[in-house]
């Protein structure tokens, strides 16, 4: 694909799961990519898979999304390995099923700490790479189906989600101006061990309202064999990202729920008439986002 033949990628998280279903189809795009994993038996997994696709396209960076140190690190390494970035995708990421009432202060801290400050960092470290050749690129930040639909099991996890949902929509605004896209993707159930992370949680946030046993185990292993496979997610995420989609909806299964929460939403408004004063303050603001969004909108034609 001419688009991005030649570019460099990076993934968080990309040594597992949905991260290495989104490496493959940038491999498989021919652009250079670079993994960050945490742990030493990731890497090696990852790295026999994709050197079978990539060869000497594929770098792994060790990287802790929490860290900023090691994120700072991981930036200046792949930097120097491929003399800039084009892509960042922020997938790294951990789940946590357990009823919100329930949750401790390290089950915060943990979810928020991957899922909404890995993002943050990461971006910190990485975007002025992107942005610094002046050749545009892309960011994709991975949430979930969980950032619009919520359920009784998994309220933490659906915070971090609603959270990079919502720096994910305010980000487009400001990277128009750079030709830097940005998406956000959201993933159903999907065949992966993210059900896994809660045996790898940092010992200094070990204290869990959760219980985790071999029979919860494997109860989460059937539910997530059940799931898409990651590099079908992947390869529709690569198309999303070529076309320059905000959102990138890769389960179909999700459309009633979907638009039974935005009835609900529009359903709510109050049906009187607006306050003068509040709409004139309001139309500067709405034609200041939409003469961002027609950026946004200008890349988008120029990508398809």
């Amino acid at each position: 694909m001419k688009q991005v033949e030649g570019k460099t990628a990076f993934v968080t998280g990309g040594s597992s799961g949905i991260g290495l279903g989104i490496a493959r189809a940038f491999l498989a795009a021919g652009m250079q990519v670079a993994v960050g994993y945490r742990r030493q038996e990731q890497r090696h997994s990852a790295l026999a898979s994709l050197q079978q696709d990539g060869g000497a396209r594929v770098f792994a960076v060790h990287m802790d999304v929490t860290d900023r140190n090691s994120v700072k690190l991981a930036a200046i390494e792949v930097d120097r390995k491929f003399g800039g970035l084009h892509v960042l995708c922020n997938s790294a990421g951990v789940n946590l099923l357990e009823p919100m009432d329930e949750a401790t202060y390290d089950d915060w801290d943990w979810v928020l700490g991957v899922n909404l400050g890995g993002v943050v960092n990461s971006l910190m470290e990485f975007l002025p790479l992107i942005k610094k050749h002046g050749q545009g690129g892309h960011i994709i930040n991975v949430a979930s189906m969980a950032s619009f639909i919520t359920g009784p099991g998994f309220g933490v996890y659906a915070t971090s989600k609603f959270a990079v949902r919502g720096l994910t929509e305010s980000l487009r605004y400001n990277l128009g101006r750079y030709k830097i896209g940005v998406s956000l993707l959201c993933p159903g159930l999907t065949k992966s061990k993210i059900y896994e992370a809660p045996l790898h949680r940092p010992q200094h946030l070990s204290r869990s309202g959760t219980r985790v046993d071999d029979a919860m185990m494997h109860r989460l292993a059937e539910a997530h064999a059940l799931g898409m496979d990651a590099d079908e997610v992947g390869r529709k995420t690569l198309q999303g990202m070529l076309r320059n989609d905000f959102y990138i909806f890769s389960h179909p299964e999700f459309r009633e729920e979907v638009r039974e929460a935005c009835d609900e939403i529009l359903c709510s408004l109050p049906e009187e008439r607006s306050d003068f004063e509040r709409m004139k303050y309001e139309r500067k603001r709405r034609k200041a986002k939409a003469d961002a969004m027609a950026l946004f909108e200008d890349l988008r034609r120029e990508r398809s």
